[in-house]
């Protein structure tokens, strides 16, 4: 009697009417621990309370629109022939990059509008989005999709990897590399790093600018064992071209700030004042 492994139902609650995917649920609790976080810091960083939340209002939706768009450019012979199909994102197909493009552009604009800087958002940001992007990756294991290619269970095994993810992986009758869990596992890894770097108190931008490099090395290497890559001119791996560009990117940048001494202020300049603890007045010993 052969044993067929039951995948994990993508659906979390069908009430008829409405159905609620994982794959959202997911999404929106990373993109809610991440805007925590980031709010958190955010007031320490002296920014208004409700500064983050007006962002994030705008710039989720933005997110997940310019995350589809990018998915479905790369995938036109499909979604052309399929037009219905274009809005079901409840079955995969939100492209990270496409969505760092669009949150990073509001971003810059919602800060040029509320006259901050930029980069003071962006390094306070940068953590939390890595985080969103770590817990998100989970909505793919949840679809069986941004896996890698077939391998034999046994190497699962010996990665020491839950079983649970083991039998998720098993799809058509073959195993796969979880590479969604690898990706997870350097973000997470990137977000400790990124916290910690805190408080180096390194120059304004350049933990942004290394959370964009930390995330693309592990993408470019990651993307390579994937099996369902976007293909630019069917001969190279989207994410991986965007990958390098974005790594030469930061590096260029990182230099010419540095340079033309436009990161001189620092990640902690902003740190508010410590309270001065009042000492209670010594009491007049009674004669």
């Amino acid at each position: 009697m052969i044993f067929q492994i039951q995948p994990i139902n993508p659906v979390a609650i069908d009430l008829g009417f409405l159905t609620v995917y994982w794959y959202g649920l997911i999404i929106g609790f990373g993109a809610f621990l991440g805007y925590l976080i980031a709010n958190r810091e955010a007031v320490k960083r002296g920014l208004p309370k409700d500064m983050l939340a007006d962002l994030l209002l705008f710039a989720i939706p933005i997110a997940i629109l310019t995350s589809r768009l990018y998915y479905v450019l790369f995938k036109w012979e499909y979604y052309i022939q399929h037009p219905g199909k274009i809005l079901a994102i409840w079955e995969g197909g939100l492209a990270i990059h496409g969505g760092l493009i669009g949150a990073i552009v509001f971003g810059y604009y919602f800060a040029k509008k509320r006259g901050v800087s930029f980069w003071k958002l962006a390094d306070i940001a940068a953590p939390s989005i890595l985080l969103g992007q770590a817990i998100g990756r989970w909505g793919n294991f949840m679809n069986q999709e941004a896996h890698g290619g077939p391998v034999d269970p046994q190497f699962l095994h010996n990665l020491q990897i839950p079983q649970f993810i083991i039998d998720q992986m098993y799809i058509n009758g073959q195993h796969y590399h979880p590479t969604f869990l690898y990706e997870s596992l350097w973000s997470l890894l990137g977000v400790a790093i990124l916290i910690y770097l805190r408080r180096v108190n390194l120059r304004r931008g350049q933990l942004f600018l290394g959370y964009v490099i930390w995330y693309s090395v592990g993408r470019f290497f990651i993307e390579g064992l994937r099996t369902d890559s976007l293909m630019m001119f069917d001969l190279l791996r989207t994410a991986q071209v965007v990958s390098l560009v974005s790594i030469i990117g930061a590096v260029i940048l990182l230099v010419y700030r540095n340079k033309m001494g436009l990161a001189d202020e620092r990640y902690l300049d902003d740190e508010p004042e410590k309270k001065e603890i009042k000492k209670k007045p010594n009491k007049k010993k009674k004669k």
